[in-house]
């Protein structure tokens, strides 16, 4: 499972989510002052500097660029 945190407006965040559409990828998107506040984000991910920050069966693994290279190796599919 695909773990995505982000916020409004976003635009990388945007495309993590049209990236999981279109190929299929489950996923759960949760949002900034919604699902999570600052503290939470700091405590789940104290190195990250911009959004989105996603997760993959736990593991966390960066943004937006991760998820490309995470889902363009072939060990993955």
């Amino acid at each position: 499972m695909i773990e995505i945190y982000g916020k409004k407006p976003c635009p990388h965040c945007d495309r993590v989510i049209q990236l999981c559409e279109k190929e299929g990828l489950e996923y759960i998107y949760k949002r900034l002052g919604k699902d999570f506040n600052k503290e939470e984000m700091l405590s789940m991910f104290p190195t990250a500097k911009n959004f989105p920050q996603i997760r993959i069966e736990g593991r966390t693994i960066g943004g937006y660029s991760a998820l490309v290279k995470w889902y363009g190796d072939p060990r993955y599919r």
